[in-house]
């Protein structure tokens, strides 16, 4: 069956974002269905119409532009916001005096949002506690009408994405529709698409990710080999449990496609921001300079202040997260971070059980 030609929906699709995951979900959708594709700002609106290019990404000929939400919510029942955390909340206030209770929203965002009252100065407030801390699900219920939400995470580097490499991804949702509406619409002959009913640890397994990523960043910027990698991936994946258990997911969601085939596949790789931003750390750069010079950035950045004050606050060892914290915002150089995690006390291989 030829799935790059034929169109199975009576109606386009939305995507909220042109960067580069919001542009290849885009094109992802396209081999089955209209697509359309907001951006913000007007000059990008203008290239991507002139060049029919985004983020060095041919679009498919069923890839529309608009930069006009409205337009966008009345043609699509079914949207896809993708678009950094930072930018997140924002947005969907923009969407929201479009969006009614028969829109499903699928976002495809990996990172945490703190309550706008504990947030001051680009940091958290001290007091910071669980409920403060809101995935993208839990900011969309709040701020919209929209019923049905669900979200996408797994191994899904942009890059492999665009050309066309074999992946696959997660659509979890508390809904049956939603899982089999995000499974029609993204599945093709080299994407497979899981379900999840556990929205909240799927969300959670591909923030805590980006933590241990701009960790493995380091460990191969600093030189070490595979034993050193294998030990980060396997006691990060238990810090990434408790974590989440924290903020209400399930240990299980940890241990699928979302949770440790996403960990494994962004701890190896440059392709990866965080891992991306960890690598340009252990050579001793910065980080205000790292995020000076990057046009996205990393999730994982926010994710470590926010998941460190938490732990703190909840009387939790978070020894990865604590000590990244310290080598970004108080002058721990890389090898003395490694050297602390050496001594860390743990006498249990996996104990997350």
């Amino acid at each position: 069956m030829d799935m790059t030609s034929k169109n199975t929906y009576d109606k386009p699709v939305g995507v909220v974002g042109a960067g580069s995951f919001g542009t290849v979900v885009a094109n992802l959708l396209a081999r089955n269905t209209q697509v359309v594709l907001y951006a913000r700002k007007p000059e990008i609106i203008e290239q991507i119409a002139r060049t029919r290019i985004s983020q060095g990404q041919k679009l498919h000929d069923r890839v529309d532009i608009t930069n006009d939400l409205h337009y966008l919510s009345s043609v699509c029942d079914v949207i896809f916001p993708i678009v950094p955390s930072a930018s997140f909340r924002k947005m969907i206030r923009d969407l929201s005096p479009w969006l009614k209770p028969h829109h499903f929203l699928i976002h495809g965002t990996k990172g945490l949002i703190v309550s706008e009252d504990k947030w001051n100065e680009g940091k958290p407030d001290k007091s910071l506690m669980p409920e403060d801390v809101f995935t993208m699900s839990r900011v969309i219920r709040k701020e919209t009408l929209v019923v049905r939400v669900g979200c996408l995470a797994g191994p899904n580097l942009s890059k492999e994405l665009a050309d066309g490499q074999p992946a696959a991804t997660v659509v979890a949702s508390r809904f049956d529709e939603v899982i089999r509406e995000g499974q029609r619409l993204l599945r093709n002959e080299l994407f497979q698409v899981y379900g999840s009913k556990d929205m909240t640890g799927i969300e959670l397994a591909g923030v805590l990710k980006n933590i241990i990523a701009v960790a493995a960043g380091i460990l191969v910027g600093l030189g070490f080999g595979e034993n050193a990698h294998g030990l980060l991936v396997s006691r990060g994946l238990v810090e990434m449990v408790y974590l989440g258990r924290l903020l209400g997911g399930e240990t299980s969601a940890f241990l699928g496609l979302a949770g440790v085939g996403d960990l494994v596949a962004t701890c190896s790789t440059n392709l990866s921001r965080n891992f991306s931003l960890g690598y340009r750390l252990a050579k001793g750069e910065k980080l205000p300079d790292i995020l000076a010079s990057v046009d996205e950035v990393a999730e994982g950045v926010n994710t470590i202040i926010i998941m460190k004050t938490l732990a703190e606050n909840m009387g939790m060892r978070a020894p990865i997260t604590e000590s990244l914290y310290r080598v970004m915002h108080e002058e721990m150089t890389p090898e003395e971070a490694l050297r602390l995690l050496m001594k860390s006390p743990f006498r249990i291989d996996f104990d997350i059980f």
